[in-house]
C-alpha cells in the first residue's frame, strides 16, 4: 500500500500490553492482546487505549483482586492521548528511539506521561515498542494485599504492536 503520509494513520487492534508487578520475593505479569489505538504522523497524534478487563495474569483469583483493584465495572479502559515529540523517518528501516508527551487515564485520574520507546518501519507497517513505570496511587489505586505483604506501587508497563496504514477517509472520515 504506497500512498502519501497525508493520507494515511497507522492502527492495531490487537497489540501487546502487560505490566509486571511485585510483593516480596514473588513477582507476576499481566498481559492482553487487545491494546487498539494509533499514530497519524500527520496531524502528529497518538492514541492507545486497553480494555482491561482483556488483562491476565495466569490465575483466576488473582485476576479477579485485580479487577477489583482496577474498579474495572466502573472504569474499564486506560488510554493514553499524546504527541511525539521526536522525529521519526519513514524512509529508514532502523529501530529509531521516539520520545512521546501526552496523558495517560486510568480510573478514571488523568495524568501528564512522558513515554519514550521504539518505532520501526517494516514493510508497509510500522512496529512500536514502549515501556515505562507507572506508580498506581498516583491514580488513586490502593495496592492489594497478599498474606499481609502488599503489592508494589509501582508496575513496569510494556506495549508492543504492529501499525497497519488505513486510510485516513475510512478511519477518521476524512477529518
Amino acid at each position: 500500500m504506497k500512498t502519501d503520509r497525508e493520507d494515511v494513520v497507522y492502527m492495531t487492534q490487537s497489540g501487546y500490553a502487560e505490566f509486571k508487578s511485585s510483593v516480596p520475593l514473588h513477582s507476576f505479569t499481566g498481559e492482553s492482546n487487545n491494546l487498539t489505538g494509533m499514530i497519524d504522523f500527520h496531524e502528529n497524534v497518538i492514541d492507545f487505549y486497553l480494555d482491561l478487563n482483556t488483562l491476565r495474569t495466569g490465575i483466576d483469583r488473582r485476576d479477579r483482586d485485580m479487577f477489583r483493584t482496577l474498579d474495572v465495572d466502573e472504569h474499564p479502559f486506560a488510554e493514553y492521548t499524546g504527541e511525539l515529540t521526536s522525529s521519526f523517518d519513514h524512509d529508514s528501516d532502523e529501530k529509531q528511539r521516539v520520545t512521546a508527551v501526552g496523558e495517560f487515564t486510568m480510573h478514571g485520574i488523568t495524568r501528564d506521561l512522558e513515554v519514550s520507546g521504539y518505532l520501526q518501519k517494516q514493510g508497509d507497517q510500522i512496529t512500536l515498542e514502549a515501556e515505562w513505570i507507572l506508580n498506581i496511587k498516583d491514580y488513586e489505586l490502593e495496592p492489594p494485599s497478599i498474606l499481609f505483604v502488599e503489592v508494589d506501587e509501582e508496575m513496569e508497563i510494556r506495549i508492543e504492536t504492529e501499525l497497519e496504514p488505513r486510510s485516513r477517509d475510512e478511519t477518521l472520515g476524512g477529518n
